[in-house]
Formats: structure tokens, C-alpha cells, sequence
């Protein structure tokens, strides 16, 4: 329950308590400054105030922008402040100095909202009309140009991002628009929406695993229509207004649940027919999570970053001054729509063999695309990275124990970050594909080491956010191609689990580092060894147990790490303390 309080004597012809009632508030009136200040005291602490001019005139969709979004503490628009619990002493504090200089005088909201000393937030209005007339011709003009605009159409419009991709923007947004309305009309929330698209999504993987021609059709259909609803969701949040934390946590982490078990199903029905495409899977999943930690860790480094210019970003913006060029570009990046489409396209059609190849080579070019362009911008601009910055992507780096015991011991840096990181998976990699049995040990041990001296001083160098990329590709890696060498069935599975229990856990750090909330409790990264103690103990394994022992020994090691790593992302996303973080979309 809100409540909002109206100021002022009432205006004849208003139907701004009918609004107020319409948009779930308890209204109560007010006609002096020092009466609101009572009211205001007078309502329970734990409830949302609104304080409002009663001669307040403009479209319910502003009211809505201004007093119902969740995720700021106050906001405002002209003629209504509102306050959160949290920021209710604030608006106490405003609306008492106010009294104290006026008294029984009527109470100027807006010059409330310039007495706070707090943070204010105040939504772009575009088109839609608030204002305080202060006689009867302001007041008909007023009401006149609320005619004279639609706010149902441009909440609808509003609803939708900016900012999307091709198949996004042509081929789902003109009518999942329609479908959140009809869901908020019905009082559905976008959880319930999220978790229809996850179940859609988990039925199309069940489908796919039927390795029958019909299963493989019906679950390119519905894995479509699991990101229509993918995008519902996020539209009905933006139409209602109905953002929260575990919101925000369903649709961060549901995108790449649905997609990984959607891979997981198509590999399953691969194998009833005779083909293990298994390894494709597991490449497909790490491909597509380093092109995402890629996307993550450069964004942090660069987003406060001072002086952050270079020749190549100007180019880039004059691209996309040429309007062909921009849908290009973003169609080339293979974004979720585009990628999905693609995916339900070649399931229907083709195999999954076929399917994973053609998405291994579309997801690679799109990975050297976007890279490319970002070590160049790395390269030629000249930024000065925060603290902030070189803590995230530490934290991204989800370095454990040992690493942390070399950052501690060995104190003389060898070199640049990136150069340490990169020789450190160099050795790695020519370990693996060595032959020699105890040879991926030793790289590993070797790559231990790199990855402590490599965070043994602040990732602040041109190319450092390229540090917890290499990291993922080196633990994943290592995983995949030390399964692959088993030769034993089942093994690739539980590597599947593995690296996706493990994937988890990265995306869960990212989005805990992009609500400001920094990295997961380091009891937690010490349980599952970071991301170098893995590494060592999946060649250990796979050294001194025998292919079947190995198998069961990644299917034991997924179990641990999945339980674990859920556990604690559960507890904290669903707590009152977590961050609003919502997913708008990944680049890839």
C-alpha cells in the first residue's frame, strides 16, 4: 500500500484522486503545509508517500513515471515528489523546513523537491504532459494538450527498448508489446512471465531430445516463442513498472539457462541417433560465455574511465550516423534474437550437427568481430581506468587460494597483467595437446602461477580487461579437451554440467559487480577453489583416475560446485539487500 498525500484546496473538475486511487494509492488531502507535514508523520513507516499539488494536471502514465517506479528512492515530476521507506527521512526532513518557513500556507511541491538533500531521480517525460497551472487559461491548456497526446500509446511505445536488435526490433516487438499489455491487464507479473519462457524453453530442449524429425521442428517453434515471451517480460516490467531484485535475478540468469539447456537437448537427441555431437555442445557453450565475459569485462574497465577517446570509437560513431550500417552491425554480432532465430531455423531444418557447426563458425566471426574492435579502441585511446575498475575486473577474474598465495609471495610483477595471463594459458594450451600424461599438470601448475602474478598489481593496462576472458577459455578448455581425450561415454555430459555449474557462478559475480554489489563472499570462490584451483584439479583427475573414475569424478566435482555456487546465489538474489540489477540485453 501507498500512500499519497494531495496539498492544496481542491480544484473543481480534477480527477487527480481518481488517478491517484487508479494507480494503487490511499489519498489524503491537505491544506497547508503544516497539515501535510502531519499526515506525512502520521503514515506507517514501511509505506511508499507521494505528495502531490492538487492542482496537479497531466496524463496518469507521468503520475506512474514519477511515483510508482521501484528502483529509485525519490523521484519526482513537476507538481509530485515521491519517496521510498528508505528515503522517507529525507522527504521528512524537506517537508519540515518548508513548514517551518510557511506554515499554514499552502505547500509549493516543487519547491519541496528542491529542499531535499538527496538524491532525486526525475523520468524523461518525452510528450506526456505534467505541469501546475496557476490560473483557469494555463489550466484549459494544460488540459487540452493531455487531449491532444495518447499516453496509452507512448506507454506502449515505452515499453519496448531503444535499443534491440534486428529480429528483435522487426519480428517481435510489433506485437509482444500487445502481449504484455493483455498480461498486465490480467495482473500476470513478468516472474510468472520469465519462468512461462524458461519452462517454453525447457519443453523445446525436451523436444529436441526425442532426436525425431517432429521433436525437431516443434522445438525450433517453441524455443521462438520462448523469446517472445523473453522479451514480454521485460516489456510488461517496463509497462507496469514492475522491476524488482528477483526480477532482476530470473532474467539475468534465466537467458542462459534456457539457451545452454536448449544445447544439452539438442545433443541428446543428436546421440539417439547415433551422432555424440556432445563436444560441439560444450564448444558452443564456452564460446558463447567467453564472448559474454568479454563483453562484461570491457564495458567495467572502460564505463567510468576518464578521457575514454580513441579514433576507432569516433568511426564508430559515424557509422552509425548511416542508417544500413547500424542494423549490420548489430546483426553481424549474432545477438540473442538473431542467434536464437538461427538456432530454431537449422533445428527444424537441418541436424544438430549441422545446427552446432554453423553456430560455432557465426558465433566465432562474431566473436573476432567484436574483439577486434575493442582491443583496437584498447589500443588507440587514451584512458585513465578507475580503482573501481581494476577491482571489478579482479573480482571477474575469480582468482582462489593459490593464485591469491602467489599475488602475496611473489611481490616483483614479471610483467604486464595481460602478457603474464597470456603466456600462463599458452603453456596450458600446448600442455593439453602435448600427449605426454602429466604434462596438462605441469601446464596447469605453470598457469596457477600466471594467473597470481598476473593480479599481482591493479588490472589497469590498455588490454588487462582481456584478463578474465582468458581466464574462462583457459578453465573451460581445459575441461572440454581433457573430456574429449577420455574416450569414455558420459564424459562429455558431465563436463557439460561441470562448465555450466561453473558458468553460473560467473555470471552470477558479473551481475552482482553491475549492481555495485562487488563479487561473491570469498568463502565461496575458497569452496570452489577459484577458477586456477579447478583448472589443477581437473588435470590432476584426469592424470591419476582412469576414463570411467574421471567421468564420475566431473559429474561429483558439477554436483559440489552447482550446489554451492546455487545455494549462495539464491540466498543473496532473493535477500532484501541485493541489487536491482535488470538484464537489458547482452551485445552477443
Amino acid at each position: 500500500m501507498s500512500t499519497a498525500i494531495v496539498t492544496g484546496p481542491p480544484v473543481p473538475g480534477s480527477s487527480l484522486e481518481s488517478d491517484l486511487r487508479a494507480l494503487g494509492f490511499e489519498v489524503r488531502t491537505a491544506s497547508d503545509t503544516t497539515e501535510a507535514e502531519a499526515l506525512l508523520t502520521a503514515v506507517p513507516a514501511d509505506r511508499r508517500v507521494a505528495v502531490v499539488d492538487a492542482r496537479f494536471v497531466g496524463h496518469v502514465h507521468a503520475l506512474r513515471l514519477g511515483l510508482t517506479d521501484p528502483r529509485f528512492p525519490l523521484a519526482a515530476i513537476p507538481g509530485a515528489v515521491t519517496a521510498q521507506p528508505a528515503a522517507r527521512p529525507a522527504l521528512a526532513r524537506a517537508l519540515a523546513r518548508e513548514a517551518a518557513a510557511g506554515g499554514a500556507t499552502a505547500l509549493a511541491v516543487d519547491g519541496l523537491v528542491t529542499a531535499l538533500d538527496a538524491d532525486v531521480h526525475h523520468p524523461e517525460l518525452g510528450s506526456l504532459v505534467a505541469a501546475v497551472p496557476t490560473d483557469p487559461q494555463a489550466r484549459n491548456e494544460a488540459r487540452q494538450a493531455v487531449a491532444a497526446v495518447d499516453d496509452e500509446a507512448i506507454r506502449l511505445k515505452s515499453a519496448v527498448k531503444s535499443r534491440d536488435g534486428f529480429f528483435t526490433t522487426f519480428f517481435v516487438s510489433p506485437y509482444s508489446r500487445y502481449i504484455a499489455r493483455w498480461c498486465a491487464r490480467r495482473g500476470l507479473t513478468p516472474n510468472q512471465v520469465t519462468t512461462a519462457s524458461l519452462l517454453t524453453a525447457l519443453i523445446a530442449a525436451g523436444c529436441a531430445a526425442t532426436g525425431t524429425r517432429a521433436g525437431f521442428v516443434a522445438a525450433g517453434a517453441l524455443l521462438v516463442f520462448s523469446f517472445v515471451l523473453d522479451c514480454t517480460d521485460g516489456q510488461l516490467a517496463r509497462y507496469s513498472l514492475q522491476y524488482s531484485t528477483l526480477g532482476a535475478w530470473l532474467d539475468a540468469t534465466f537467458d542462459r539457462a534456457k539457451e545452454y539447456a536448449y544445447y544439452a537437448g539438442l545433443a541428446l537427441g543428436a546421440a539417439r541417433g547415433g551422432d555424440d555431437v556432445w563436444a560441439l555442445a560444450l564448444g558452443a557453450m564456452i564460446l558463447q560465455t567467453c564472448r559474454h565475459v568479454v563483453d562484461f569485462s570491457f564495458n567495467e574497465a572502460n564505463h567510468d574511465a576518464t578521457a575514454n577517446t580513441s579514433p576507432t570509437a569516433a568511426l564508430s560513431g559515424r557509422l552509425d550516423s548511416v542508417g544500413w550500417t547500424v542494423w549490420v552491425r548489430r546483426m553481424i554480432v549474432l545477438p540473442i534474437g538473431e542467434r536464437w532465430a538461427l538456432i530454431a531455423v537449422l533445428t527444424a531444418a537441418t541436424t544438430p550437427r549441422i545446427t552446432f557447426y554453423v553456430l560455432l563458425i557465426g558465433c566465432a566471426f562474431a566473436a573476432t568481430y567484436t574483439t577486434a574492435g575493442r582491443v583496437l579502441r584498447s589500443l588507440t585511446r587514451k584512458a585513465r581506468r578507475t580503482d573501481r575498475a581494476a577491482r571489478a575486473l579482479s573480482d571477474l577474474a575469480d582468482n582462489g587460494p593459490l593464485a591469491g598465495f602467489v599475488s602475496r609471495t611473489l611481490h616483483a610483477p614479471l610483467g604486464s597483467p595481460f602478457l603474464v595471463a597470456l603466456a600462463g594459458v599458452a603453456i596450458l594450451t600446448v600442455s593439453l595437446f602435448s600427449g605426454v600424461t602429466w604434462a596438462p599438470v605441469a601446464g596447469a601448475v605453470v598457469y596457477a602461477l600466471a594467473a597470481g602474478q598476473a593480479l599481482a598489481r591493479p588490472l589497469k593496462g590498455a588490454l588487462d580487461w582481456l584478463v578474465p576472458p582468458l581466464f574462462r577459455a583457459a578453465e573451460y578448455g581445459t575441461v572440454l579437451v581433457l573430456a574429449s581425450k577420455s574416450g569414455v561415454n558420459g564424459t562429455l555430459p558431465a563436463a557439460f554440467g561441470l562448465v555450466a555449474a561453473v558458468a553460473y557462478h560467473h555470471y552470477d559475480t558479473v551481475y552482482r559487480i553491475r549492481g555495485d554489489a562487488g563479487a561473491p563472499p570469498a568463502w565461496l570462490v575458497r569452496a570452489v577453489g577459484g577458477q586456477e584451483g579447478r583448472t589443477l584439479l581437473v588435470t590432476v583427475l584426469a592424470a591419476v583416475l582412469t576414463a570411467a573414475q574421471f567421468k564420475a569424478a566431473l559429474t561429483v566435482l558439477a554436483v559440489v560446485v552447482a550446489g554451492l555456487v546455487l545455494v549462495e546465489s539464491i540466498r543473496f538474489w532473493v535477500s532484501a539487500g541485493a541489487p536491482a540489477v535488470h538484464d537489458e540485453g547482452e551485445p552477443a
